[in-house]
């Protein structure tokens, strides 16, 4: 990745993070990513893991917060920041004389970032719970699967990281924005069911207009068209293939052979979608990845092959834009998105800051 030119657009932002997991700690590395300084509150006596991608670009204070000296430095530090995270449960930080109230008092331009599952009230507010079961209740997880299998969880990717990490860290930047313009802080209620819901706002649209059906696996992008689906090959790797558009599914049969073939002419007509499943799947199994990359990747096909973690750094595409990064020995990705004016300074290990 190339060096910066500065120190990042959010260089001069001082922001501390309670140490956590997951979602936490990915709002700190987004915020750290682009010049922020970003101080851990971390437990007595830890050490930073180097293969923690989402420690990574931080100084950490080790503080025992169960003690009046621990907490009051942690007072004196968050006095100084323009925003404090935290990822714990619902009265935890007040239990510890570190709530909103106290530092809010200590500084009232603070915005003080509270990430959760649940959200800080509601039934289920003090309730444990981790990514399943957030976007379980919102919607979300039901429409991850195909018809006829039971609901397929997509990793954490939508109720840690999407829903949580990033509208936190986003939050933040506009509570940030806020308090420079007002003089006054606030409290960000960050919680993944939200964060989850507001991710499926295009598919309740889609909804609102009878264009999508509660039941799983028979929409156009939870592959229930088989022009949005994914395919073996005949060396057993698989390609994926969005081809939406009227003029990109054109292509595709183009260059699959298929164009002129009456069965694809309408590309959403229900008679027929199984044995236009069966044809493609046929189709994709007669050549390798590597030999359909040959002939669609590129074209408006809308074609891409599924790389493995292992191979997706290699892609020549990534591999061009410097879309991942090595940090002592540990592949992950670079910072994202890019500034034209103030790009992400370098980022460094968890064990280099």
């Amino acid at each position: 990745m190339s060096q910066a030119v500065s120190g990042g657009a959010l260089e001069g932002l001082r922001i501390i993070e309670m140490e956590g997991i997951g979602p936490g700690p990915f709002a700190g590395m987004m915020l750290a990513d682009h010049g922020a300084e970003v101080i851990r509150i971390a437990r007595k006596d830890t050490k930073p893991d180097p293969a923690d991608v989402l420690a990574r670009s931080r100084r950490r204070v080790e503080l025992d917060l169960k003690t009046d000296e621990g907490r009051q430095l942690a007072r004196e530090l968050i006095a100084t920041a323009d925003g404090v995270i935290e990822g714990y449960r619902p009265g935890v930080m007040e239990r510890l004389g570190l709530g909103p109230d106290v530092l809010l008092n200590d500084n009232p331009r603070l915005v003080y970032g509270r990430m959760t599952g649940w959200g800080q009230e509601g039934p289920l507010a003090k309730a444990a719970g981790h990514d399943i079961n957030y976007i379980a209740i919102t919607g979300a997880l039901n429409a991850f699967g195909r018809a006829g299998e039971k609901p397929t969880p997509p990793i954490n990717m939508v109720g840690d990281f999407g829903g949580g990490g990033m509208m936190m860290a986003f939050g933040m930047l506009a509570g940030i924005l806020s308090a420079q313009r007002t003089g006054k802080g606030q409290v960000i209620d960050c919680a993944m069911v939200d964060g989850a819901s507001l991710l499926m706002g295009m598919i309740w649209g889609f909804r609102g207009q009878g264009l999508w059906k509660d039941e799983r696996g028979v929409n156009y992008l939870d592959t229930g068209a088989p022009y949005y689906d994914t395919y073996e090959t005949s060396d057993g790797q698989h390609v994926a293939i969005g081809s939406i558009e009227k003029p990109f599914y054109n292509k595709l049969l183009e260059v699959t052979g298929l164009k002129g073939n009456a069965l694809f002419e309408d590309q959403d007509g229900v008679d027929g979608i199984a044995k236009r499943r069966v044809i493609l799947t046929d189709i994709f199994r007669s050549k390798t990845r590597a030999e359909w990359c040959g002939l669609l990747e590129g074209t408006d096909a809308c074609f891409a092959p599924v790389l493995s973690f292992s191979e997706a750094p290699q892609h020549p595409h990534n591999v061009q834009r410097e879309a991942f990064i090595e940090l002592n020995g540990v592949v992950q990705p670079a910072p994202a998105p890019r500034f034209s004016a103030t790009p992400a300074p370098a980022p460094r290990a968890p064990d280099d800051v």
